[in-house]
C-alpha cells in the first residue's frame, strides 16, 4: 500500500532520512526537522544531570511507631492532622510542572519552595535547575550555595568570565574534572579562560595535541582556531580550521560557517564559498544559512569577537551533539543552550537549539519566543522564521504558518526552494492537494536548469499530491523522474509499483520494483502489502497471501492491509476469513471511501479483480518540469 503521507522533504536534512522518518509523533516530527547541524563529532552517550533529590516527603507523614494501648479511650487514638510545610503544596506543583515540561511554572514553584525551606538542599538543587532551564536571574545566586554541582560551576564561570575575572574563571574551568560530558567542554573553557587574560600562546599549547590526537579533534582544533583568529594570528588560525574540516569530511553548518568566515578573512575567499556551496547545496532550510545575504553576513567580520563568545560556542556544539535518539539526557542539551545564552544574549545558534528542545516537549509559546529572538540580521533568521512556521502549524494555524513562509520567500530565504517546500508540506497535509503541487512547482522552479539526485524528495511529494489531487498524469511523470534521480529508493518504488498494480497496468515492472523496495526495506509493512496486492492482481493468489498475511504482521492497525487480505482470502474461497479481515479493517478507522467499499463487500463479498496487464508509461518523464 501506498504511506498515507509522503515523507514530508523539508524536515529533513538528506534525502535517505527524508524516506525514513517521516510519521510519528509530534516530538518526532519536529526532532525530524533539524538535522545534526553544530555536531562536531562527539559521543551522544553522556551522563545525565540530577532534577529532584528523592528524600523531599521524609517527615511529613509517617506511621506510628507502636499501637495505640488497647485501653486508651477512642477519641484520643486519633491525633490532630499535621500542617502541611508551606514548601510541600509549591513542591509538589514544580515537579509535576517539571516532569510535564512546563518549565516556567515549574520555576515558579520551585522557587517559591526553597525560599519557604532555605535550608533544604534537594529543594536548592532543584530550584537552582529549574531556574537554570528556564533562563531565571537567580540561577547565579542560587548557584554560590552549590560548590559541587557541575552546572552551578558552568554558571558561576560564566558570571566571572562576563566580570573579567579569567583567573576565577580558569580555576572553574579546571575544577569541572575530565569526566562525560565536561570531558569534552573542560579543556575549551580553561582555553578561552586563558585567551581571557592574554595568554594566547598557553591556550594554543592546551589545545594543540588534542586537535592532533584527542577524541574530539573538530571541538578542539576548531576553538584553536577561533582563539588564534580572534589574537590576529591568521595563518595559525587557518592551519586549525583546516583540521577541523579534515577530520569533519561533512562539516556540520556552524563549523562550515566559521571556517569559511576564517577562511575568507585570511584571502582565501573561493575555499571559503566552495566551503558553503556544499552546505548549501540541500533543500534542508538550514541550508539557508549559507545562501543569499545570509552567505554575506556570514562572511563578513570576525565571528567570534572573544572569550565569551567562544564559550557560548562551545556550550552549543556540546548541546546540540547530546540531542538525538541515542542521547541519555533530555535536560543537558537545554542546560548548555541556557548556559550559552547567559554568557552571549541573542546567540542565534542557542536559541535555534533551546527553541527545537522546547517544541519537542510541545512549549510552544516558548519555543515561538526563543525563535523570535534571532536578530533579522542573523544569517540564521530565515532558518528561524521557517521554525516559526513549523510551530504555527503544530499549533493548527495553517494560515500564520503560510503567512510566515510567504514572508520568507518575499525576504531573506528569496530565490530558495524551502519555503515552498515547507508550504506545500503544510498544505498537503490537510488534504489540499492541488494547492499543495502548486507550491512544490515553485520550489522546483528554484532548483536550477535540471534537479540533482538530492532533489528527488520533491518530486516524490509533488508527484503524491498530483496523484491525490487527480492528476495521474503528471504524478506519474513526477514519480517516474525521482526514480531516476533515486534508482534504488524504497518509497518511491514502492509507490509508483503499488499505483501501477491497483490500476493494473505495468504488472511486470510493477512487481520488479516493488520486489526490489522489499529487499530494501524488507520490514515495512507497507511494502510487503504492495508486493502482495501486485501479485494478487497478477493471479497469483496463494503468493498474495503469503505476502499479505506478513504485511499484517508488520502492521496489524492498517485498514487497507487487513482489506487487501480480505480480499486475497475472497479469491481463494476462504469466504469466512475473508469477512474477518474486512471486520477487522472496519474498525481500523479506514478512509470514508474505504468504510463504504468494506461495508458492501461485507454484505455482497467481493469482485474478484481479472489479471490483465496494460502498458502505460510516460512517453517522457521530463514532464514532470
Amino acid at each position: 500500500m501506498r504511506p498515507a503521507q509522503p515523507p514530508p522533504p523539508a524536515l529533513v536534512p538528506d534525502a535517505r532520512r527524508a524516506a525514513t522518518r517521516w510519521a510519528g509523533s509530534r516530538r518526532e516530527l519536529w526532532r525530524n526537522r533539524g538535522g545534526a547541524w553544530y555536531h562536531n563529532g562527539m559521543s551522544p552517550r553522556l551522563a545525565t544531570l540530577l532534577l529532584i533529590g528523592a528524600a523531599l516527603l521524609a517527615g511529613v507523614s509517617s506511621t506510628r511507631a507502636e499501637a495505640a494501648p488497647q485501653n486508651r479511650p477512642r477519641a484520643a487514638a486519633t491525633a490532630p492532622t499535621p500542617p502541611v510545610p508551606p514548601a510541600f503544596g509549591a513542591y509538589l506543583v514544580g515537579r509535576f510542572a517539571a516532569e510535564a515540561r512546563d518549565l516556567s511554572t515549574a520555576a515558579d514553584n520551585l522557587l517559591a519552595a526553597q525560599a519557604s525551606d532555605p535550608e533544604r538542599r534537594d529543594l536548592l538543587d532543584a530550584a537552582f535547575f529549574a531556574a537554570l532551564l528556564d533562563g531565571r536571574p537567580e540561577a547565579l545566586r542560587l548557584a554560590r550555595r552549590l560548590p559541587d554541582h557541575p552546572a552551578a560551576q558552568l554558571v558561576l564561570l560564566g558570571s566571572d568570565a562576563a566580570q573579567g575575572r579569567w583567573d576565577r574563571a580558569e580555576n572553574r574551568a579546571r575544577g569541572l574534572g575530565r569526566q562525560a560530558p565536561l570531558a569534552a567542554l573542560q579543556p575549551v573553557l580553561v582555553a578561552w579562560s586563558l585567551a581571557g587574560r592574554g595568554q594566547t600562546d598557553q591556550a594554543l599549547a592546551l589545545l594543540r595535541p588534542l586537535a592532533e590526537h584527542g577524541r574530539f579533534r573538530a571541538l578542539n582544533a576548531l576553538h584553536a582556531a577561533l582563539i588564534a583568529d580572534g589574537a590576529g594570528r591568521g595563518r595559525e588560525a587557518e592551519r586549525f580550521a583546516r583540521m577541523a574540516l579534515g577530520d569533519q569530511p561533512e562539516p556540520s553548518l556552524r563549523l562550515a560557517l566559521l571556517a569559511a568566515n576564517i577562511l575568507q578573512r585570511n584571502g582565501r575567499g573561493a575555499e571559503a564559498q566552495k566551503l558553503l556551496d556544499g552546505v548549501a547545496d540541500s533543500t534542508d532550510e538550514l541550508a539557508l544559512a549559507a545562501t543569499g545575504p545570509a552567505r554575506a553576513a556570514a562572511l563578513s567580520g570576525r565571528a567570534v569577537a572573544g572569550p565569551l563568545e567562544g564559550m557560548a560556542e562551545a556550550y552549543v556544539a556540546l548541546g546540540a551533539a547530546l540531542r538525538g535518539p541515542l542521547a541519555e539526557a533530555d535536560d543537558l542539551p537545554a542546560v548548555m543552550a541556557r548556559l550559552a545564552l547567559r554568557v552571549r544574549p541573542g546567540f542565534a545558534p542557542a536559541l535555534l537549539l533551546l527553541g527545537d528542545i522546547l517544541a519537542e516537549s510541545d512549549q510552544v509559546a516558548a519555543a515561538a519566543a526563543a525563535f523570535a529572538g534571532v536578530a533579522a540580521s542573523d544569517p540564521l533568521f530565515p532558518v528561524a522564521l521557517l521554525r516559526r512556521a513549523g510551530l504555527r502549524d503544530l499549533a493548527d494555524d495553517p494560515e500564520g504558518a503560510l503567512a510566515l513562509l510567504r514572508e520568507a520567500a518575499e525576504g531573506p530565504a528569496a530565490g530558495q526552494p524551502q519555503p515552498h517546500v515547507r508550504a506545500g508540506d503544510i498544505l498537503r497535509r490537510r488534504g489540499r492537494f492541488a494547492d499543495a503541487a502548486e507550491e512544490y512547482t515553485r520550489a522546483i522552479a528554484k532548483l536550477g536548469p535540471a534537479p540533482r539526485a538530492q532533489d528527488w524528495p520533491i518530486l516524490y511529494a509533488r508527484g503524491i499530491a498530483r496523484e491525490r489531487a487527480g492528476d495521474w498524469a503528471g504524478a506519474e511523470a513526477d514519480l517516474m523522474l525521482a526514480l531516476d534521480l533515486a534508482p534504488d529508493q524504497p518509497y518511491v518504488l514502492n509507490y509508483l509499483g503499488f499505483t501501477w498494480a491497483d490500476q493494473g497496468v505495468n504488472l511486470s515492472r510493477a512487481r520488479g520494483m516493488l520486489e526490489r523496495a522489499a529487499e530494501l526495506r524488507p520490514q515495512d509493512g507497507n511494502i510487503v502489502d504492495s508486493l502482495g496486492w501486485a501479485l494478487f492482481r497478477m493471479g497469483d493468489v496463494p503468493g498474495a497471501i503469503r505476502l499479505l498475511e506478513r504485511a499484517t504482521e508488520l502492521e496489524p492497525r492498517s485498514a487497507t492491509i487487513n482489506d487487501h487480505l480480505g480480499d486475497a482470502y475472497w479469491a481463494a474461497g476462504r469466504r469466512e476469513e475473508a469477512r474477518f479481515q474486512w471486520s477487522r479493517a472496519l474498525g481500523l478507522d479506514p478512509e470514508p471511501h474505504e468504510a463504504l467499499a468494506l461495508a458492501r463487500k461485507l454484505e455482497h463479498g467481493a469482485a474478484v479483480p481479472l489479471a490483465i496487464e496494460v502498458h502505460s508509461v510516460p512517453a517522457n518523464a521530463q514532464a514532470a518540469r
